[in-house]
């Protein structure tokens, strides 16, 4: 059946989580669907923000490190989002960035791996990751892991074949960031550790867009940045999750006071403090940090599992309009329709993918491209309606028609596209 303005209309009218979009500061006259990539700003984070610089920092000064609570907010900003993630208190710090992270669980888990299983040399990731964390992992290896090697995977279906008795470690993207497939991870945890191997999961495209289990997954680590589907700022501190069983067991790389037992101490000498904060490192980037509480605020109102429902029927919609409205264009869906192996954003290929984006942002409508051919199209279930997806393809129909894209300025590749 041809779907319509006024059945989305109708679907608005039924949803559940319809009352959440006035909790974000969104400009007037846009569609948004690049929440994937950065959350806009819930309306709170204003006044959040003015608390820290004008009365913390302004008028309390060094005061706040006590008063406000500021060394003990990697931790308990851990503890508010462990909900959010499957997590217990006292398992989940929010420091540093998602590269960062990432280097100090590798560090562990191959140091770990070293230990109990001496003959594991490779580190298994898929060629089609979020590059930084291939990147991190050569780095790592080039500085400190020189006889692991690294080997990539091409598809989600040759883990059953490239996980074998030389894996020593894991790293994979629960959601990729280019095509949407989301990794069933209780099935990938069961599977790398019938051979013993340790699995990091990368939560940057499904941290706030949909339920997870990690302890009840059986996961071992898992990093992941907040400033995407949580809604946290640009560049906002990452999250850092480690499985209690492992969190005395490990120790990571970067020793930086603030992981210390007893920094105040002024040792001389290192030692590890008991627990995930030995996982923290330097003097955390307090404003930024404060603000992550305002987007996790929104979500601890919510129930992950209607925000997924909602997910799932606004990306089907997207879909089926494309196909409905633009069939004659040439766009090629590459995200999973299966429900079980999708995330929450849509990404079709045309060989136009650039220009067509920027002439959609043009329009109002957000959304932001990917090599090669690529555009991606964040669905954000608290912020998004059904008839803004309605209107966005509509956008994306008359653009394609009349060959707006088709315009020098809409060519030029930007820094950041």
């Amino acid at each position: 059946n041809m779907i319509t303005l006024q059945q989305c209309e109708q679907w608005d009218q039924a949803d559940e989580l319809a009352g959440f979009k006035a909790r974000f500061d969104l400009p007037p006259n846009t569609i948004y669907l690049d929440g994937n990539s950065l959350g806009a700003m819930p309306r709170h984070a204003m006044e959040r923000a003015q608390q820290v610089i004008a009365q913390e920092w302004r008028t309390d000064l060094i005061n706040s490190w006590n008063k406000a609570g500021w060394w003990t907010l990697p931790v308990r900003l851990g503890d508010q989002m462990s909900s959010l993630i499957g997590a217990g208190q006292g398992e989940t710090i929010v420091s540093d960035s998602t590269s960062v992270n990432l280097f100090k669980v590798l560090a562990a888990a191959v140091n770990l791996q070293k230990e109990r299983h001496p003959q594991k040399k490779v580190i298994l990731a898929e060629r089609d990751s979020f590059p930084t964390d291939l990147y991190i992992i050569e780095g790592f290896n080039a500085f400190f892991g020189k006889d692991y090697r690294l080997e990539l995977i091409d598809e989600p279906a040759d883990l059953k074949t490239a996980i074998n008795d030389e894996t020593a470690v894991v790293v994979l993207s629960h959601v990729n960031y280019r095509t949407g497939y989301l990794h069933d991870m209780q099935a990938t945890n069961r599977l790398a550790h019938e051979h013993h191997a340790l699995v990091i999961w990368d939560l940057c495209h499904s941290a706030g867009a949909l339920p997870i289990e990690l302890k009840a997954s059986g996961s071992d680590f898992a990093i992941g940045c907040t400033y995407k589907y949580l809604n946290a700022g640009p560049g906002a501190p990452a999250l850092l999750w480690v499985n209690p069983e492992l969190l005395d067991k490990i120790s990571q790389p970067l020793s930086g006071w603030w992981g210390h037992k007893h920094p105040f101490a002024m040792s001389p000498s290192y030692e590890a403090a008991s627990g995930i904060e030995r996982f923290l490192c330097g003097t955390q980037p307090i404003v930024s940090l404060s603000l992550v509480a305002c987007g996790v605020d929104v979500f601890l109102q919510t129930d992950l599992q209607a925000v997924r429902r909602k997910s799932l029927a606004l990306t089907d919609l997207f879909i089926r309009l494309v196909e409905q409205e633009c069939a004659e264009f040439g766009l090629r869906l590459i995200t999973p329709r299966d429900h079980h192996f999708r995330g929450s954003h849509v990404s079709f290929a045309h060989e136009q993918g650039y220009a067509v984006v920027q002439a959609l942002i043009a329009r109002g409508v957000i959304g932001d491209y990917r090599e090669p051919e690529v555009m991606r199209f964040g669905i954000t279930p608290l912020y998004l309606s059904f008839v803004d997806i309605w209107q966005a393809v509509q956008h994306l129909k008359a653009v394609l028609t009349d060959r707006e894209w088709d315009k020098p300025a809409y060519k030029t590749r930007s820094k950041v596209t």
